[in-house]
């Protein structure tokens, strides 16, 4: 009966026939994993609780088997998940677990589950104890493993702190790089004394990498933070030198690290010091992004201690009118009272920090000003800036002037630093200290400036300084100083020394002797003038614009010979096109003053003018030098004049000059004349639009004379200038003369030549774009047979040179198909136009003639020794392509 009763009822639970073959074979070996896990697979489907009773007896045949002990933990939790931790089946799987240990204490992977387990039970002194137990009997090198769960479930909330605290420090023995965890653990916690002490060896050591990525800079606002926001509850650590650290080894956030500063003393209740810290950063720092930052919260300060301030004096006055009785006491507050409102005992500073903070925003541009200076003490513009915050207050505006030209030094300036001393002597000047302002001049002139023409400015303005009081003879006597050359000493001392000064290379300023020049035109004599512009002539600094001067003046007082001469020193010092105004106005000047008395010497100059100035800006000249021989020469040279000025200047000013000529010629030797004149323009090389131009003013004047059939063949030339679909108003005015002057004969003629002419562009414009296609093939061709690129080039532009020889022989060819006759007309050719009509087979010689050129050209190109090696390689079986062979022509 006893064996009965332990029988399980439930006979789902009992071995199937299908089961027989794997227990007969576990019979057979029950030691062997393999039978073992056969079974399992084979009842994968099976029931939990059957799968349960086969994992307990293979893992009781088998206890050191790993694969049995994590397979069947893996489906025990996923068998519990669903029920509440309060379930039984949790403490038996608990149980399983302290079981598998046994044998399975080396295997992380069952510590982690089993741990997992219990942090999910919230079981904290099991679990604690079991991670204690995990991290005891693994070793050293899988603790990783275990660490990151340890630190999960003491981060749990109900966790004492003690004891978080204690298995964070073991975890820091084991890897101490975790510190940041640590601390964000302790801010969290609200331990900001632990939390600052762990973070200050961290900046200290050099060596310590973060492992969240953060700087040193980062972790050094984090301690500024925790020092700033709890003052009062970080003992141990100086806060003022930790933090003025940070200040001068990071520079990008230097204006945070000072509020935090200030904002230190400020919790700490020290406000006279907090606003010394804002005093300190505001005059330190050189951004005005960290300018800005520091002021704004230095206004914010002052604001609500302000603010406070009138609060507290608001309810000590309310509690005082309360706190008023009659009687004896009454009498005694009374007193009191009084002996408060005195002033000796007044602590009322409303007043005081009112001015204070008005005076704050008063000081924001000097501020900020400063903070520009700081960065480039050397900006000279914002030096200026600065003397106009000072307006109004000379004497802090000469302080600044004078710590302005201390300060900058010529030679890194960004600026003009003489600004600075004009400035500065002006500001004296305004308010009639003249012997200062002097002063201030003779220093500025001993200064070493960059350029010379700074140390030139200062002179000019001492000099116009003594001209506005009306003292022309002390400006003059200045600028003589400053013209005066260095003697042989000083120079020799200078050169010992090395580095020449700029005052070396004063006396060559043509600044300086432009002012003084000027000033002795207005103030001196002729005679003293003349010695300056004979100086600056002297040390050959002169411009064409003092040639002109000094002439000009020369010319006022009388003087024309000695200005001539000025002119004539002027053309021999400069060239083209400097030159230019100093010819122009020397030429007109002389032939004004002498006309015909000085003719030959006119001519020699305009000779020597004309052969110095370039081809395209000769043109004035000529004509200049024309209508010098029409007023008082011979009409011959004139005409002379007109010839060579059109076989000498530029081609796109040709066609004017001709224009001119020709109306000249007209005008003195008559109409008939300018035939000769036409003639030449046509055939000295104009483009072809301007001689189809000079043909139809030629025609003109030949039908105005009366010559209509020299007109007729004027136009017959004209026409190969003239493309009838391009140029319709020539033949429109061709058309009109032959309706007006022509018959039935001439005017079938101009058909005919139109045509003919229509004929020839457009056969042109196929050739040349044959002869285009035949280089593009050629050079795809070349491409293909993978032809070097410099050797394609060069063959491409042999092959472009010979197709533009072609195109322009067959344009003279055209050109000369129709010559130019004196008279007679031009009969039409009938019989011709027949045969073209009649006989189709003929052979078109034109059309051969091309062929025969383009054949020629093409023998040429494949003659050539690239093409010959070229081709013997493709023929030899290298490549299947083959080159065109030369045509042949019958």
């Amino acid at each position: 009966m006893v064996a009965r009763a332990e029988i399980p009822a439930d006979r789902d639970l009992y071995p199937s026939e299908s089961d027989l073959p794997y227990e007969e074979e576990i019979l057979r070996d029950s030691f062997k994993l393999k039978g073992w896990w056969r079974y399992l697979v084979a009842n994968a489907s099976a029931p939990f609780k059957k799968r349960s009773i086969l994992y307990e007896r293979a893992l009781k045949a088998l206890p050191g088997s790993y694969k049995l002990w994590h397979t069947y933990l893996r489906e025990r939790l996923d068998a519990v998940r669903p029920f509440p931790i309060t379930h039984p089946s949790y403490s038996s799987l608990n149980n399983t677990f302290e079981r598998a240990l046994v044998t399975m204490h080396r295997m992380p992977r069952i510590w982690i589950m089993y741990l997992s387990f219990l942090t999910h039970q919230r079981l904290l002194t099991r679990a604690r104890r079991t991670f204690d137990r995990a991290l005891r009997a693994l070793p050293v090198t899988q603790h990783d493993r275990i660490w990151p769960l340890y630190l999960k479930l003491v981060s749990l909330p109900g966790v004492p702190v003690e004891t978080s605290f204690r298995v964070y420090r073991r975890y820091l023995a084991f890897d101490p790089s975790h510190v940041e965890d640590f601390v964000d653990f302790l801010i969290q916690s609200k331990r900001w004394q632990e939390a600052a002490d762990r973070l200050a060896p961290v900046l200290n050591d050099d060596a310590f990498y973060s492992i969240k990525g953060k700087t040193k800079h980062q972790l050094w606002l984090e301690l500024c933070d925790l020092l700033t926001k709890h003052a009062t509850e970080i003992l141990g650590l100086k806060a003022d030198p930790i933090i003025r650290g940070g200040i001068c080894r990071f520079t990008d956030e230097v204006g945070r690290l000072w509020i935090s500063l200030a904002d230190y003393y400020v919790r700490r209740g020290s406000y006279e010091k907090a606003r010394d810290i804002f005093e300190e950063g505001i005059s330190t720092v050189i951004t005005v992004r960290d300018f800005s930052v520091i002021f704004e919260a230095y206004a914010q300060f002052e604001q609500s201690a302000l603010a406070a301030k009138l609060e507290a004096t608001e309810d000590h006055s309310d509690n005082d009118m309360d706190g008023e009785g009659g009687g004896k006491d009454g009498m005694g507050k009374l007193g009191k009272r009084f002996r408060d409102g005195c002033w000796l005992n007044d602590d009322d500073d409303t007043d005081l920090r009112l001015a204070r903070f008005e005076r704050l925003f008063d000081r924001r541009p000097e501020l900020l000003n400063s903070v520009l200076l700081r960065q480039n003490p050397h900006n000279v513009e914002q030096w200026h800036r600065r003397v106009k915050l000072f307006e109004g207050d000379p004497a802090h505006q000469a302080s600044t002037y004078v710590e302005a030209v201390k300060t900058v030094d010529p030679a890194k300036a960004v600026g003009k630093p003489h600004t600075l001393w004009v400035s500065f002597a002006k500001m004296y000047e305004d308010h009639n200290r003249m012997d200062s302002a002097e002063e201030i001049f003779k220093k500025a002139t001993q200064v070493n400036y960059k350029t010379v023409d700074h140390l030139a400015s200062v002179w000019c303005e001492w000099a116009e300084m003594e001209l506005r009081h009306k003292n022309f003879t002390k400006a003059i006597d200045i600028m003589r100083q400053a013209t005066a050359e260095p003697s042989v000493e000083v120079k020799r001392r200078a050169a010992a020394e090395g580095n020449e000064p700029v005052q070396m290379k004063l006396h060559k300023s043509l600044r300086l002797w432009s002012f003084y020049v000027d000033l002795e035109e207005s103030q001196g004599s002729l005679e003293s003038t003349r010695v300056v512009y004979e100086r600056i002539l002297d040390l050959r600094i002169a411009t064409p614009q003092i040639i002109l001067n000094y002439a000009f003046l020369l010319e006022e007082n009388k003087y024309f010979e000695d200005a001539f001469k000025v002119y004539e020193r002027g053309v021999k010092i400069f060239k083209y096109p400097h030159v230019r105004d100093i010819w122009v106005t020397y030429l007109s000047k002389f032939v004004k003053r002498y006309g015909k008395s000085k003719l030959d010497r006119a001519r020699e100059l305009f000779e020597e003018a004309i052969e110095q100035t370039p081809a395209q800006e000769v043109k004035p000249l000529f004509l200049q030098y024309a209508k010098l021989e029409e007023d008082y020469g011979l009409a011959k040279r004139a005409m002379n004049v007109y010839d060579w000025a059109v076989k000498t200047v530029a081609d796109n000013e040709k066609l004017s000059l001709y224009e001119i000529y020709i109306a000249r010629a007209a005008e003195i030797s008559g109409v008939p004349t300018t035939r000769q004149i036409y003639e030449q323009a046509i055939k000295s090389g104009l483009p072809p639009n301007d001689v189809k131009f000079m043909c139809l003013k030629y025609a003109e004047l030949e039908r105005n004379l009366g010559e209509i059939d020299r007109a007729r063949t004027i136009f017959v030339f004209s026409s190969n200038y003239a493309d009838p679909r391009s140029d319709p108003d020539f033949w429109k005015k061709w058309k009109d003369f032959e309706i007006q002057h022509g018959n039935e004969d001439t005017f079938k003629n101009m058909l005919c030549i139109s045509r003919s002419v229509s004929a020839s562009y457009s056969q042109e414009y196929l050739m040349q774009k044959d002869q285009k296609l035949s280089v593009e093939e050629a050079v795809v061709t070349l491409k293909r047979a993978g032809v070097p690129g410099d050797q394609m080039g060069a063959l491409e532009r042999q092959l472009a040179a010979n197709s533009s020889e072609n195109s322009s022989t067959n344009t003279d060819s055209s050109a000369r198909a129709v010559s130019f006759v004196h008279g007679g007309a031009v009969e039409p050719e009938p019989d011709t136009a027949k045969r073209a009509v009649t006989n189709s087979e003929e052979i078109d010689l034109r059309k051969a003639t091309q062929m025969r050129k383009t054949s020629k050209l093409h023998r040429r190109v494949c003659q050539l020794p690239f093409f010959v090696s070229l081709q013997t390689r493709l023929l030899e079986g290298r490549g299947r392509m083959m080159l065109p062979v030369p045509m042949k022509v019958a």
